[in-house]
């Protein structure tokens, strides 16, 4: 049987809090979090689907595991300013994990969304990397671009962190899904603090396989969708972006999003924009409500019955 073993550990990697391994565990640390202190997830086999929500005020995300143990850090400082300041918070933490069940597993969701994606090799995924990052600063990184959050009418903190590419034209954000996956369908949300912003008028997606779609882009607020042809690939590349013809130097993109399965609705957005559908017609998403309870990710099913 396989087992999941979590412990929070602090800068020295000495254990804080522990439980007994099983299929589903839960931590309940009652102190403040330090800088350098991280929750550490392990389980036997690699290539695991797991449920993790390492902060409680936090979506829960299906991601797949692909060592032993995989790491996420506490933020601190300018790296706490892409989350809530509700999260992290406080003396009184829940950290949950639990393997994902075959039904999440066929479900169709968001292939792109992982909120408590890192910087470097974290060993989970969906995980995103790009080229550039303007200045290098966390509120412009490319983990801000599958994090869910899809407020993009201003740019900076929390809940306005966004992917910047630092006026660079050879800008490229790569997502990376760690397995085989197939896909028809991807939506962009880009950034929309106009006239702040700009925005791209063209895009281009190159996936692991050599096969390309080349994204027509508008000027809006709104997430745009494009159904593609289906193709089962392990990563992509969001290039060659088009930057209109606008005097702002600043197009920057708020979420990428990549599904495919029989029913044609995205899962792990969160909030509640009026619905957006896909060129096919069909409704991508409705409200938080109803994602989560069709996802089986909200707090309330965390636990598999």
């Amino acid at each position: 049987m396989e087992l999941i073993k979590l412990k929070l550990l602090d800068t020295d990697g000495m254990t804080l809090l522990t439980a007994p391994a099983a299929g589903q565990v839960s931590l309940v640390y009652m102190n403040a979090y330090k800088p350098g202190d991280r929750v550490s997830l392990e389980i036997g086999t690699p290539g695991q689907y797991v449920v993790i929500q390492f902060e409680d005020t936090m979506a829960p995300a299906l991601v797949y595991v692909v060592k032993r143990e995989i790491n996420f850090h506490i933020p601190f400082g300018e790296q706490a300013i892409t989350y809530s300041p509700k999260s992290f918070a406080g003396a009184c933490h829940i950290i949950r994990a639990r393997f994902a069940t075959p039904e999440e597993i066929a479900a169709r969701r968001n292939l792109a969304y992982n909120p408590y994606d890192e910087h470097g090799d974290t060993g989970f995924f969906p995980h995103a990397h790009a080229n550039v990052e303007t200045r290098g600063e966390a509120v412009f990184a490319a983990r801000n671009a599958i994090d869910g959050i899809y407020e993009n009418d201003a740019h900076g903190i929390w809940p306005y962190q966004s992917w910047g590419i630092n006026r660079d034209p050879n800008a490229a954000l790569t997502l990376d899904f760690g397995r085989p996956v197939t896909i028809d369908e991807l939506r962009l949300t880009l950034r929309a603090d106009f006239p702040h912003d700009a925005w791209w008028t063209q895009a281009t997606v190159e996936f692991d396989d050599g096969s390309r779609e080349v994204l027509e882009l508008k000027k809006s607020a709104a997430p745009q969708c494009f159904a593609i042809a289906p193709r089962t690939v392990k990563s992509l590349k969001l290039f060659e972006l088009i930057k209109a013809e606008d005097p702002s130097p600043f197009p920057a993109l708020t979420q990428i999003e990549a599904g495919a399965s029989k029913r044609n609705i995205f899962y792990n957005r969160t909030n509640s924009k009026a619905p957006v559908r896909c060129r096919t017609g069909a409704l991508l998403y409705k409200n938080i409500q109803k994602t989560k309870r069709a996802s089986g990710l909200n707090r309330r099913s965390f636990w598999s019955e």
